[in-house]
């Protein structure tokens, strides 16, 4: 039984709370940014390459990665996906191991040889290509850039067992450029750096997820969009705070849409919290 509508979302007619991770892949709003993202990844993964996906926290790095692996044939690909990298060098191998249904070796050169067999087998013989995404990438230490590198190498360095996704914050990319990571970081195919929305970007966003729920007419206002977007700075996540934030505030007032007076208790709430 699907849950029910919260009551502030009752209030406007919403078939559901519209500012929430739930909204399937394929209903995601498409700005061009998220466009680009999205195809840098796909092009990854048909390429066997490796990426790197930076942007601020709440930029839409996760959503663009789950659109564009959305549509991938899982008897073609195998999805690894990394959420946190502070397992350490182990980690990475473990994750492989348990993702292609083995059971991980103890020792890390057994693992290491283990992950590596593993990664070639399901490229070879299941013909099927691994896609392995280490998100908070910006995390990783210098041994684990090292060891993803050397897992990258295969076929005397002229192929790659799997396509690698790295998708962190801007330090990310500034880490690589230095000299000391310089072999990785020419293998380096995609790059690409995710920013916020500008206003017009953050209304249509607004606009499309209320749509989506069943509102397709103008529920929040002009000027109460745009002190929207600049709490939140253009970034997808803030805005869906705020969002949420000043509907339930012209809920409470009974107010049949958000104008900016809604918009700044929703600023001063969340500020204030």
């Amino acid at each position: 039984m699907a849950a029910p509508v919260d009551l502030w979302a009752s209030h406007f007619g919403l078939s559901a709370t519209p500012f929430t991770k739930a909204v399937p892949a394929a209903k995601l709003f498409e700005r061009d940014a998220h466009a680009e993202a999205v195809a840098r990844i796909r092009y990854c993964i048909n390429e066997a390459a490796l990426a790197v996906i930076v942007g601020d926290t709440g930029a839409g790095k996760t959503v663009a990665l789950r659109a564009a692996v959305a549509g991938l044939d899982r008897t073609r690909y195998s999805v690894i996906y990394l959420a946190n990298p502070s397992g350490g060098c182990r980690g990475i191998y473990v994750a492989i191991a348990t993702a292609l249904g083995a059971t991980p070796r103890f020792h890390k050169a057994e693992a290491i040889n283990q992950a590596a067999a593993l990664l070639a087998a399901e490229e070879h013989e299941r013909h099927r290509r691994v896609v392995l995404v280490i998100d908070e990438a910006h995390l990783l230490t210098p041994e684990q850039l090292e060891e993803i590198r050397l897992l990258s190498n295969a076929e005397l360095d002229s192929a790659s067992p799997f396509a690698g996704i790295l998708i962190g914050q801007p330090t990310l990319a500034v880490r690589l450029r230095q000299g000391v990571f310089s072999a990785l970081d020419q293998r380096i195919s995609v790059r690409y750096s995710l920013v916020g929305m500008d206003l017009a970007e953050s209304i249509s966003y607004l606009r499309h997820h209320l749509a989506i729920c069943g509102r397709s007419d103008p529920l929040i206002a002009d000027d109460a969009a745009g002190r929207l977007h600049r709490y939140a700075n253009g970034l997808p996540r803030a805005l869906n705070n705020a969002a949420t934030a000043a509907l339930m505030a012209a809920a409470a007032d009974g107010k049949p849409l958000v104008d900016d007076v809604c918009a700044k208790k929703a600023i001063a709430e969340l500020t204030r919290t």
